[in-house]
C-alpha cells in the first residue's frame, strides 16, 4: 500500500479521470471493480441524472468510487447535495476554489481531491485542507492550465511545494508512464484518454475510433481566451483557429463554442462540428479494451518497468 491506495481504500494507485460525456456509472464501476478508483463525470450531468448514475454505480460495485465535479458549472449546490445524500466516498473537484466545498464534503464523510495545473494552486489546496491533489500537466485532454507546464516539470515542482498525497495526470496511458510519475514524486496516476477508448466509456463509438486513430500532433491546446482546452484537430478546431487568427473577441469565440459542442462531438459522434476533447496520450492508445483489462494491463506494465529499472541500476 502507499498513500493513495490507503487514502482511497483501493488496490492500485490508478484513478480514472472523470471526463464529461465519457465517464458514466458503467466505466466508473468497471474501473473500481478492477482495483482502481472509478469516477463519474458530473460535469455533463443534470442533478437527477447524476443521482441515477451514482445509484447504478453503487449497485454495480461494492468498491470505492467517486464523482468528479468541475466547479465552473451551474447547479453545484444540487450536485453536492446529491453527492452527500448518496454518501459518495470520494469527490474530485476542479476549475475553482477548493475552499468553497472541501470542509462541507469532508464533514459529510467524503475524501476530497482537487485538480491543479500549477504550484500556486497546489499550495492553496493544502491551505484548504484537501485530502490529496491531482497535478495535471498540459498534455492532458479537456480543460487545462494557462501556464502550459508539462507533467514532467509539474510533478516534481508540486512535490517539493506540498506534502499532500499527489496524483499525477497528463500524458499517462500505460504502466511505464505511471512508473515515471512515481519516479518524479507522485503517489498515484490519473488516466483519462486511455479510458475514453474503453468498452464501458459512454463516448460515441465514432469518437472512440477517432481517439484510437490519433497520431502524434493530432491534438492542440485551444480556446485560450476562454478556458484552455486540448482538442483533436477537426473542422470545429479549424474554425476556432481561424477565428483566433483574425482576432475574434471572447464573445465571438463563446458564441462559436455554443452550449452543446462537447456533447455533439464526444457523445453524439459528430467528428467535424463537435468539440473533441482528448489528451496527447491518444497517440499512445491503439485499441479499444474493457476498462478492467486496461487497469490490469497498466499495473503489470508498471511492475515490469519497476523490475527492469531495479535490475539495470
Amino acid at each position: 500500500m502507499n498513500r493513495i491506495t490507503e487514502l482511497l481504500n483501493i488496490e492500485y494507485p490508478i484513478v480514472q479521470a472523470g471526463m464529461i460525456w465519457c465517464s458514466g456509472w458503467e466505466l466508473a464501476s468497471a474501473v473500481s471493480n478492477a482495483g482502481g478508483l472509478g469516477l463519474i463525470g458530473a460535469g455533463s450531468m443534470y442533478p437527477d441524472i447524476l443521482r441515477e448514475h451514482i445509484q447504478k454505480c453503487k449497485a454495480a460495485t461494492d468498491k470505492p468510487f467517486g464523482v468528479n465535479v468541475p466547479l465552473l458549472y451551474p447547479d453545484l449546490e444540487h450536485h453536492f447535495q446529491i453527492i452527500m445524500e448518496e454518501k459518495v466516498q470520494v469527490v474530485v473537484t476542479s476549475a475553482g476554489n477548493p475552499k468553497t466545498w472541501t470542509k462541507i464534503l469532508q464533514d459529510n464523510g467524503a475524501k476530497v481531491i482537487h485538480v491543479v495545473s500549477n504550484v500556486k494552486f497546489a499550495k492553496k489546496c493544502e491551505e484548504a485542507g484537501v485530502d490529496a491533489i491531482v497535478a495535471e500537466g498540459f498534455e492532458a485532454g479537456g480543460h487545462n492550465g494557462r501556464e502550459e507546464t508539462t507533467t514532467f516539470c509539474l510533478i516534481p515542482m508540486v512535490r517539493a511545494a506540498v506534502n499532500l498525497p499527489l496524483i499525477a495526470a497528463g500524458g499517462i496511458a500505460n504502466g511505464a508512464g505511471i512508473f515515471g510519475a512515481f519516479a518524479l514524486g507522485a503517489d498515484g496516476a490519473q488516466v483519462g484518454s486511455r479510458f475514453v477508448a474503453s468498452i464501458e466509456s459512454s463516448a460515441h463509438q465514432s469518437f472512440k475510433d477517432r481517439v484510437v486513430a490519433a497520431q502524434e500532433g493530432d491534438t492542440e491546446l485551444s480556446l485560450k481566451q476562454l478556458t484552455p482546452v486540448r482538442l483533436l484537430k477537426n473542422k470545429f478546431y479549424q474554425d476556432v483557429k481561424l477565428a483566433e487568427s483574425r482576432g475574434a473577441s471572447t464573445q465571438e469565440l463563446a458564441e462559436l463554442l455554443g452550449s452543446r459542442r462537447a456533447k455533439r462531438g464526444m457523445y453524439e459522434g459528430d467528428l467535424e462540428e463537435g468539440e473533441l476533447e482528448i489528451g496527447q496520450a491518444a497517440a499512445i492508445v491503439n485499441r479499444i479494451q474493457p476498462a478492467g483489462e486496461i487497469v490490469q494491463e497498466m499495473w503489470q506494465e508498471f511492475l515490469a518497468a519497476k523490475k527492469k529499472f531495479c535490475a539495470e541500476w
